[in-house]
């Protein structure tokens, strides 16, 4: 028990070091980048994608290579990958050297949820599985919490953060050598093998998860930026807001109890619609500018929220193959995260914030009509088994 509780808490690291520094602080400290190294709108938009990107053949290489590298060895090329990422992003002269550094920083990504799935899946039992796999998505938000934090302490000196967050990166990666489990794993059964992947919902899901990743860059990659140039936000309260950010993602851990309560469909659309109201007090916030903190918050939970469904329901589509049940839908958001970045910057320099916003938050919408329906949670199917008696009983 002692040893899982160390897997658990390096796994959270892992997280929170890959998605919450290495993939998501650029856009915290994006307006600072952008000063010191004359970035536009669009580039910057450009170089964002680039790490989602790189997400994307992160995730495929951990699917081709996980069974043979193991979990440890893959769990620390993502720590290296983030450390080496994140330490050449505070030496960066320029734009082509920063999107290169931010790709590779990205990469890390990609290698972090398979291995340590796996790594739990060996550590723990079936019903053990489920809370150390939410402990360890926490991961993701505490990361987003602790840059904001950070940024809130030396406000314009990002280099010298990118290289605090190199020097913590290290320190994970050593942990993971000695937290994860050596060798590789054996399989019980070998699954569907991965080019058979036709299962009714799974090509819905997908397109949903593209959807609410292309609207998600908004916020992801143009935030801060956005918080600057709109309320005209000071950069301690834009590192303020992001921390609220990662608060409202701790408060999205809930998604679990919340999918047995209302089911997948309904809990889905309303982190949906919440991603909306979120890019709507964005555009309120011009005016109002206390609007961005719950605004910022209200788009944690969501995401948050909105991907721990598509994780769910991807592992019930494919239950004999549950690292692609998990990936499929995350790579998806990627694709669709690496796709709008840059037409959101694009569209941001080329007409206006208040256009942007607009058109990312129909694209939020866009991703209601992909039903991600699964199984009727247990308050519906005791809901249906009570009116089913009562209509037999009437009959």
């Amino acid at each position: 028990m002692k040893g899982g509780r160390n897997l658990v808490a390096a796994a959270f690291a892992l997280t929170a070091l890959s998605y919450g520094l290495a993939r998501f602080a650029y856009g915290l400290l994006l307006p600072q980048i952008r000063q010191d190294l004359s970035l536009g709108a669009a580039a910057a938009g450009w170089i964002g994608g680039g790490a989602f990107a790189a997400y994307c053949v992160g995730i495929i290489f951990a699917f081709l290579a996980g069974a043979r590298l193991g979990e440890r060895l893959l769990a620390m090329l993502a720590g290296l990958a983030a450390t080496a990422g994140l330490g050449l992003v505070a030496l960066a002269p320029s734009a082509p050297q920063l999107g290169a550094a931010m790709a590779l920083a990205g990469l890390s990504t990609g290698f972090t949820s398979p291995p340590l799935a796996s790594a739990v899946a060996r550590a723990f039992d079936e019903q053990a599985r489920p809370r150390a796999n939410g402990m360890i998505n926490a991961g993701t938000a505490a990361g987003i919490i602790f840059s904001g934090l950070a940024a809130m302490g030396c406000a314009a000196a990002w280099r010298e953060l990118y290289l605090l967050f190199a020097l913590i990166g290290a320190a994970i990666t050593a942990w993971l050598w000695f937290a994860l489990p050596a060798g590789v794993p054996e399989r019980k059964t070998h699954g569907a093998p991965a080019w058979r992947l036709a299962r009714p919902g799974l090509a819905g899901l997908c397109a949903a998860a593209f959807l609410m990743g292309a609207s998600s860059t908004a916020i992801w990659t143009f935030g801060a930026d956005l918080l600057r140039s709109e309320p005209g936000f000071p950069e301690a309260r834009i590192a303020a807001a992001w921390a609220t950010l990662g608060l409202g993602g701790l408060a999205g851990s809930s998604t679990g109890i919340l999918v047995a309560c209302f089911g997948m469909g309904l809990v889905h659309r309303m982190a949906l619609l919440a991603m909306v109201l979120c890019q709507g007090m964005f555009v309120a916030a011009a005016v109002v500018p206390l609007l961005a903190f719950p605004a910022m918050a209200v788009f944690g939970a969501a995401y948050i929220v909105s991907s721990g469904v598509l994780l769910i329901r991807g592992t019930l589509l494919l239950p004999d193959r549950p690292d692609l049940g998990l990936g499929l839908p995350f790579l998806a958001v990627a694709i669709g995260q690496t796709v709008g970045a840059p037409i959101f910057g694009a569209v941001l320099e080329g007409a206006s914030a208040r256009t942007a916003l607009l058109l990312f938050a129909a694209i939020a919408c866009g991703a209601m009509l992909w039903g991600v329906e699964g199984t009727a949670s247990p308050r519906q199917q005791r809901k249906r088994r009570g009116l089913s008696a009562f209509w037999k009983e009437q009959g």
